[in-house]
């Protein structure tokens, strides 16, 4: 097979189908059969330079894919049978990517870097290939080596990849040093080759994580920071885009040590915004918007707090460079694409300069108000449609961040003049002018907002005018949905009054409707917007216009059914029919939340239940992952308002139910799924009885097998509380397979996690599950079989005493546990109370949640204390009524044997 190699790679990439499944098939076999042989083979085709470079890119790329994988677990998985191979295998693997370096093919040159840096990510956290750095940078030295330039472009990428894909804390400074110098001087303005300055320009984008204690050495810092300034100005744009987006990196990394370079900055960036290219441009930007995130973070961190002994510093850079940085960006504007707005990913100058402006004035808030709205005052009117469309797009950027005493007199001002602007003779400014209304709504109106803009005498016109431009362009008409959201959803709150749109509701649903069936509206989302918006106008209705969300209901199922009966032709009516029915699965799930939240109209869903969940069930049939999601969250929504009265649709729905529950690959389909069993149970109680052997068995399989994502188990944990909850005393069948579990998982998630913030947030995630299950478990049992949990009681609270070791643990995991705690003690009574008297933990642990400012959270601990102080006073009650009983039994047999 290693013979063949080649041309079963070159199949493997052929026009025809069957050639290519026959060599993808063989590779599979090879890999199977000869792990070792199989990633030696490619190795050392990527390595040989007589072999086609089709070959040899190919190779590399499957050896990459042999050693990582985005799935956390499959990459675990990869990285250990890349431990497990031969050491000797091991060298030759990586003698070959090393010298591959030095290939006059580019594609080969490339592929190496990414696999050697795939390797050193496994080898170099385990403390093995400590050779790697000092042969990579020996590639450095010297000009002897044949293709120098190629070799030295080459060892900068893959050093840039290396840094990419190990954490900080694996090199010694030293190497990092020895690095950064290689990296430094490729970057140098004495390298005349274009393409090694680009290759050590982004390798240092890569390694600047490392560089913490370089950035602290002043003169470290300024010779990094002067390379990195030269190198914008290099005649290679390519180079000089690396360079802004290092500038990039260094200000959100090390934005405390910015400020001797700031004036500098300003003077590049405002250039290359000027006058590059606008790739360059967009970089230059985004250093800006890139300070501003980071000051916007510390002002949530602080909040009105900073002051100027505070640990966080804070230089406020973009206050101090408003007066010239606001001309900049507001000079972007005019610099449009035609057409930009009916493109999904269009991002060019104009866009990046109005998101870094929305940026800028969330940053600074009312100092940003007086220096735009004399640009929008001017250029508003102007024939020129770029002058128009800029001024309306400056004037909707600066909506969020200043105060809404300022910007009020501002809106009132602009209003009607936005809402004529509705019909002006170019579709940007319209799109833009329905983003801006939007906005607007969003911001400067609801309950919260003490002068509305938004008004009785003007409501009626903002609604004609959107209502009608519901018929323009579909990137108009979507913008327009938007913005009709976000009206509709400031007045989701209206403490029990009628809403203010409910005398336009019947006519606000009828154009929307009419919208969804638009033969474009498939173009720029339309048709799923104008559906989230009738979702958001249902929301927000109140029980004066309930007849009218109810006869929506036939209309809904009825457009339902139609899509059942679509002539399916191709993958796009495919597609097209898969999305239509997951957004009216979508409408009716909010419909029926909506009427079903109050008892009022509650009857009003349930007279439609039969027919809604036979079209349901004919919608499951059609065995969509995007439908079969949709359709489950409608499904978890009815039972709910149906109550123990779903029993009768579960004969039936099981086996779809069990579908959602085995749908590893669509794994969020699974999770969804897992929901809706919650959702039964709590519906049906005990009536969900004669189903739980076969939830519970895929529920277990699920926890046993590693093909399902991981974010799927924690709430499969929690399920197993609800099951509990409902079948009571019942689900004692299931805790030989449950507690088990239970207790692998409760061990996992103790375990040391570190810094790494996915595996924290994971683990949090995790016990949350597992102290929901207990929860249930213990609620369920507490009145018929509280003794069933007694043996386990002592393993709970170690994994309780090890959550509150823990100084990773969120404050959803710190209220769950002191609920479990609580449940334990109420539960198990006597039984707990000796096994807390050999505790000491929960006394601090109960302390530090009473001093929580959460009110639940401290509820929560007060009752936890109360039943554990509570059992603990009974059990000593019980000691003394046995103490006295025996010494009164004593005394009576000594009184009898006096009468004796």
């Amino acid at each position: 097979m290693a013979l063949e190699v080649t041309q079963v790679l070159l199949n493997a990439q052929s026009a025809d189908g069957s050639v290519r499944k026959h060599a993808e098939d063989s590779l599979k076999q090879f890999q199977e059969q000869n792990a070792a042989g199989f990633l030696l083979s490619l190795a050392h085709e990527l390595a040989n330079n007589e072999k086609p470079p089709e070959s040899r890119k190919l190779a590399g790329l499957v050896l990459k894919n042999s050693l990582d994988a985005k799935d956390s677990v499959r990459k675990a998985e990869l990285s250990q049978a890349w431990i497990s191979l031969n050491d000797d295998v091991k060298s030759q693997i990586k003698a070959a990517l090393l010298a591959t370096l030095s290939s006059s093919v580019i594609d080969a040159r490339h592929t190496s870097s990414q696999v050697i840096a795939k390797v050193s990510a496994i080898e170099l956290p385990q403390g093995q290939w400590p050779e790697l750095i000092p042969s990579l940078l020996g590639n450095m030295g010297g000009t002897a080596v044949e293709n120098a330039s190629h070799l030295k472009q080459a060892t900068l990428e893959t050093l840039g990849y290396v840094c990419e894909e190990v954490s900080s804390n694996v090199f010694a400074q030293d190497q990092v040093n020895a690095i950064l110098t290689a990296v430094v001087q490729g970057m140098n303005t004495s390298e005349t080759n274009s393409d090694i300055r680009l290759a050590a320009t982004q390798a240092l984008c890569n390694a600047l994580v490392f560089a913490e204690s370089n950035f602290e050495n002043s003169m470290e810092r300024d010779y990094i920071m002067r390379v990195v300034c030269e190198a914008t100005l290099s005649p290679d744009q390519r180079v000089r885009q690396a360079a802004f987006e290092c500038l990039v990196s260094i200000s959100s990394i090390y934005y405390e040590k910015l400020a001797p370079y700031m004036q500098d900055i300003f003077s590049i960036t405002s250039k290359a915004v000027r006058e590059d290219e606008e790739p360059v441009a967009l970089q230059a930007i985004e250093f800006w918007s890139s300070i501003c995130d980071e000051e916007l973070e510390i002002q949530e961190e602080c909040g009105s707090e900073f002051t100027g002994d505070s640990e966080v510093q804070y230089f406020k850079f973009i206050k101090q460079a408003l007066p010239a940085l606001v001309p900049l960006l507001l000079e972007t504007l005019t610099k449009q694409e035609e057409d930009q707005d009916q493109e999904e990913d269009a991002w060019n100058l104009a866009m990046a300069g109005g998101t870094c402006l929305g940026l800028v004035a969330r940053t600074v808030g009312d100092d940003i108000v007086p220096l735009v709205v004399p640009y929008v005052q001017d250029n508003i009117a102007k024939p020129d449609w770029r002058c128009r469309e800029a001024a309306t797009y400056a004037f909707g950027s600066i909506l969020e961040g200043p105060s809404v005493e300022q910007l009020t007199p501002l809106v009132n001002h602009a209003l009607t003049f936005m809402l004529n602007a509705m019909k002006d003779e170019n579709n940007q400014v319209k799109d833009t002018t329905a983003w801006t209304l939007g906005r607007i709504f969003e911001f400067l109106h609801g309950p919260n907002i003490v002068v509305p803009v938004i008004t009785s005498n003007n409501l009626p016109q903002i609604l004609s005018v959107l209502l009608e431009k519901l018929s323009d362009a579909p990137n108009v008409a979507e913008k327009v949905c938007g913005a009709i959201y976000l009206l509709a959803q400031g007045y989701e709150e209206t403490g029990g009054a009628p809403c203010p749109l409910s005398p336009f509701l019947q006519n606000i649903i009828q154009a929307l409707l009419v919208t969804t069936e638009r033969d474009d509206a498939g173009d720029s989302r339309l048709r799923a917007s104008a559906y989230e918006t009738l979702n958001e106008i249902v929301r927000c209705s109140t029980e004066d216009t309930a007849s009218i969300v109810v006869q929506l209901v036939p209309v809904v199922m009825q457009k339902l059914s139609t899509t059942l009966e679509m002539q399916v032709k191709s993958a796009d009516d495919k597609e097209k029919q898969t999305e239509v029915q997951a957004l009216l699965c979508g409408v009716l799930q909010v419909i029926i939340q909506k009427l079903g939240s109050s008892e009022s109209t509650k009857n009003a869903i349930l007279q439609y239940a039969d027919q809604i969940m036979a079209i349901f069930l004919h919608v499951f049939a059609c065995r969509s992952a995007t439908v079969h999601e949709e359709a489950m969250l409608a499904i978890g929504a009815l039972a709910y308002v149906t109550g123990p009265n779903f029993a009768k649709y579960m004969q039936e729905f099981f086996q779809y139910l069990q579908m959602g529950l085995q749908n590893f690959e669509e794994y969020q389909v699974c999770a969804i799924t897992v929901g809706v069993v919650g959702d039964l149970c709590r519906a049906l109680d005990d009536k969900i009885l004669p189903f739980c052997d076969g939830i519970m068995a895929q529920l277990l399989q699920n926890l046993s097998s590693n093909q399902l994502h991981r974010s799927v188990k924690p709430p499969i944990f929690s399920c197993f509380g609800d099951i509990a909850l409902a079948i009571g005393e019942q689900f004692a069948r299931y805790l030989p397979m449950a507690m088990p579990m239970l207790q692998g998982a409760s061990e996992l998630s103790a375990q040391a996690v570190g810094q790494d913030e996915e595996q924290v947030d994971y683990y949090n995630q995790l016990r949350i599950g597992i102290l929901e299950a207990y929860s249930g478990i213990f609620q369920g049992f507490k009145s018929k079989r509280p003794d069933l949990m007694a043996h386990y009681g002592l393993h709970i609270l170690q994994f309780l005493e090890s959550i509150y070791a823990d100084v990773y643990r969120d404050e959803a995991v710190t209220k769950a546990a002191a609920g479990v705690l609580g449940d334990l003690a109420d539960t198990l009574g006597s039984s707990a109370a000796s096994l807390l008297k050999n505790s000491t933990f929960y006394k601090g642990f109960l302390e530090e949640c009473q001093k929580s400012d959460d009110q639940s959270l401290k509820e929560t601990a007060d009752w936890a204390l109360a039943t554990i102080n509570r059992i603990k006073s009974e059990e000593l009650i019980l000691k003394d009524l046995l103490f006295i009983a025996d010494l009164q039994e004593k005394a009576h047999g000594e009184k009898f044997h006096l009468v004796s």
